[in-house]
């Protein structure tokens, strides 16, 4: 199954752990060259020496992708490790204090738009001027469910992927002819090892129930939606914003 992903290369940032790890490996196993990206430097020399014992081709790139100059090396290491760019999954971000915007902090506004929409911004920014030239590429924002809705307490968090939201449209027009396809992914709560190690047992459960499926998404579940959006399979498709989250903003 998308065998036309044989020899492309991929960028995935927040790649060593969580749903980024699982999409570096999905796009690994499906014969994608991967440079995984992440500000832990451990992580993502750990992820990219565990996908290369297996025989996949990865380099691993500490990176801040706050920081336009390491977005710029990023992309630049991985062309050099294995050609053109072809796809790019911008999934690093981080979380806001559960906190009415009343009495939210400025350096936490920084903070969580700083990383959560400035980055994808300078890394959408720099796999679009990859692509151009080759007229070819995904790029795939990672979103989320409060891209289009919102709780109380989460302002912060919400205001940063409702601006991914509008960036990833606002590329896929301007680009929808330049054969770029530009998408974002809206998970729901994802069971990953920092939820569980950030959250109770019960506040688990209580994600979880936000979902009419009564259950957290996994990781595999966005990088399999994530290697759908780079392969062929969706070559009509730009501009999208797809929801895994277990019907939760269909209530």
């Amino acid at each position: 199954m998308f065998a036309e992903l044989k020899g492309k290369v991929a960028v995935v940032t927040g790649g060593g752990a969580g749903i980024g790890l699982a999409c570096a490996a999905r796009l690994a196993e499906a014969g994608v060259a991967v440079g995984v990206a992440d500000i832990d430097s451990a992580a993502a020399d750990q992820a990219a020496a565990d996908l290369t014992s297996q025989g996949h081709r990865c380099v691993a790139i500490v990176t801040d992708v706050s920081k336009a100059k390491e977005v710029e090396k990023l992309f630049q290491i991985t062309n050099e490790a294995f050609g053109p760019i072809n796809i790019a999954v911008n999934n690093a971000g981080v979380g806001a204090p559960l906190t009415p915007l009343g009495d939210t902090e400025e350096e936490d506004f920084d903070r969580v738009m700083a990383v959560n929409l400035k980055g994808v911004w300078l890394c959408m920014r720099a796999a679009l001027r990859h692509m151009a030239p080759q007229k070819s590429g995904s790029i795939i924002n990672m979103a989320s469910a409060l891209s289009t809705t919102t709780f109380p307490g989460s302002g912060l968090y919400t205001a940063s992927k409702h601006g991914v939201a509008g960036l990833t449209r606002s590329a896929a027009v301007e680009y929808g002819e330049s054969g770029i396809r530009i998408n974002a992914i809206c998970p729901g709560f994802i069971s990953t090892p920092l939820l569980h190690s950030t959250v109770t047992e019960e506040a688990a459960k209580s994600m979880a129930a936000r979902h009419p499926m009564n259950r957290l998404g996994t990781p595999a579940e966005i990088a399999d939606a994530v290697t759908y959006l780079a392969s062929d399979a969706s070559s009509f498709v730009t501009g999208s914003l797809f929801s895994i989250d277990g019907g939760w903003t269909a209530t």
